[in-house]
């Protein structure tokens, strides 16, 4: 671990206007966020009266996950109109203002698009069922006859990623048992058919209509998710073929090439962010390639574990494989999808996958809490852009203990609750007060929040932390401030510098004038590089560095 690296990028864009590759981009779940109307579910009123909480924070940029018009299936994520704004959150033009003055605030949005599946509830789909077998509507779906004597098998043996088949007959005019439609989500899901051009039309048609809106990026769901094999052939999900019968064929890029050519034709352009899950880095770079993609969420480093080698080995790898494409690596610590990395860092075991969830495994919260402090130092210093999950400024552990009958994750169903699924990282953040709703709720609200929140939270609200010079939110406030101050940081050169055993030194800026220390040794170190020590995730202990600290240093 002692030996110098550097890595320089092979091909660099210009970066005139490209604030993705730099930006902290906050995620905002927009029903856990902020409820203006009292019902208990958080709403786009919300998110506006708690604008300056980021611009006190120091975020460059806000994602939305999706606030679309939806039956709320999958919270959100089963889009029955992409072009209205689901009544629980709010208003159409409610929308527009919010974008108008998160810019106001030097806030830029993103908005989240949802191309591989929509709502059983979206008029496309209404109609493919009211109009039967063989029509030009239930072409833009996958649905096909079921096998067996009378068709009650279904299609092919294609699994769910939500868990059970991935196929739901439906039901014909006359009662009788109809065709199977396909869902690699949940039932409510219906897959859409990215060979009619009708798909893609439209979906072009969608990104110009929140572009023209001032939208300054577009996340893409499953990205990778979109093009199937037509021939549906049975296959070995423990040994699946290549390539793989719907994930990351080859044909999606021709999407996303027309994509990018709609994101560049305006006069800033436009960032592309794709959700791509795929263990393979190379097939994960090709969509980052100059006509596609501005960048993909680094869920490598998202499920790395606590230790300081495979930290190393993953910046390197991640490092390594955007250089080629000329792309901006991500860093994110948490999202609405995973276990929130304060409770994942506490673990013994502290890794995670889509299939290792570890959901009530024990967890030391003291211990969780200062790893993930320095966590974010090493974040916020690595070249690239960083995504924070609301929350995680408060120090937000993960909630297990939900009760069964208020859980809301369509997972938790579909596996007879043997997946808990994603409501723990969900649970609605707290804003002031010392018991439930914790200002989440305007005072008087009559309805609970839609997944209780714990009673300890009332030392973790924005009112009690802002208060705190010590506490989480403190600390991501004065790092953000740094990193915009600090001109190495973000996006630009890197390179690893000789410390001592299981201890992360790395130098940022051209001429090498800051440096990051994450200390994952077990033991106080001394700060191996020289300069003016600028922030720690702890205090410095005489001198040296504590285990599972982190610290800044401006040098000369």
């Amino acid at each position: 671990m002692g030996e110098i690296g550097t890595v320089e990028p092979e091909k660099v864009r210009s970066t005139t206007v490209e604030w993705w590759r730099s930006a902290v981009i906050y995620q905002i779940y927009p029903r856990s966020f902020a409820d203006s109307d009292g019902d208990g579910i958080g709403d786009l009123g919300g998110v506006r009266a708690h604008l300056d909480h980021l611009a006190a924070l120091g975020v460059d940029a806000v994602w939305f996950s999706p606030w679309y018009a939806s039956p709320q299936a999958d919270a959100g994520y089963d889009v029955a109109d992409y072009r209205a704004i689901d009544p629980v959150f709010g208003t159409l033009a409610e929308a527009e203002e919010l974008i108008r003055e998160a810019h106001a605030l030097g806030i830029r949005i993103i908005v989240d698009v949802v191309p591989n599946h929509c709502s059983d509830k979206h008029a496309w789909f209404v109609e493919a069922l009211q109009s039967g077998p063989g029509s030009t509507a239930r072409e833009l779906f996958w649905f096909r006859p079921g096998r067996g004597g009378s068709g009650e098998l279904p299609p092919n043996d294609w699994q769910s990623i939500f868990g059970g088949p991935a196929w739901t007959r439906t039901t014909n005019p006359d009662g009788t048992p109809g065709e199977w439609y396909l869902h690699l989500f949940a039932p409510e899901q219906p897959d859409l058919n990215w060979d009619n051009p009708k798909v893609r039309e439209e979906f072009e048609d969608v990104l110009r209509f929140w572009l023209d809106r001032g939208a300054d990026g577009i996340r893409i769901d499953s990205a990778a998710l979109l093009m199937k094999d037509g021939a549906l052939a049975d296959f070995d999900a423990a040994d699946p073929p290549f390539p793989h019968p719907f994930e990351d064929r080859d044909e999606v890029h021709d999407v996303y090439r027309a994509w990018r050519a709609i994101a560049d034709s305006y006069p800033e352009p436009r960032a592309l962010i794709g959700e791509v899950w795929l263990p393979d880095a190379q097939r994960f770079a090709a969509y980052l390639r100059e006509d596609e993609m501005h960048t993909a969420f680094n869920f490598a480093f998202l499920g790395c574990p606590w230790d300081a080698a495979a930290l190393r080995a993953t910046v390197d790898e991640t490092l390594t494989v955007h250089a080629p494409v000329g792309a901006a690596a991500t860093w994110v610590l948490s999202n609405h999808d995973v276990p929130r990395h304060v409770t994942r860092y506490g673990r013994a075991d502290t890794s995670f996958t889509l299939d290792y969830r570890q959901l009530g495994a024990p967890t030391d919260r003291a211990l969780g809490l200062r790893r993930a402090r320095a966590a974010l130092l090493l974040n916020l210093a690595l070249p690239g852009s960083v995504y924070l999950y609301q929350g995680e400024e408060l120090g937000l552990e993960e909630i297990e203990d939900i009760p069964d009958a208020l859980r809301q994750d369509p997972m938790f169903f579909r596996t007879a609750g043997e997946n808990l699924g994603r409501d723990g990282c969900r649970v609605p953040i707290p804003w002031s007060g010392t018991a439930p709703p914790f200002g989440f709720s305007p005072p008087g609200a009559t309805a609970d929040p839609w997944l209780p929140q714990p009673a300890t939270w009332r030392d973790r609200t924005v009112e009690a932390e802002s208060a705190d010079p010590d506490s989480m939110l403190a600390l991501y406030r004065r790092a953000l401030r740094q990193r915009r101050t600090q001109p190495e940081l973000g996006d630009g050169p890197f390179a690893w510098l000789p410390g001592p055993d299981r201890v992360l030194v790395f130098s940022r800026g051209r001429d090498a004038t800051f440096a990051c220390v994450v200390n994952l040794s077990g033991e106080p170190v001394a700060l191996p590089t020289a300069g003016t020590v600028v922030l720690t995730s702890a205090p410095l202990d005489g001198g040296l560095l504590p285990p599972d600290t982190a610290a800044w240093i401006a040098k000369g």
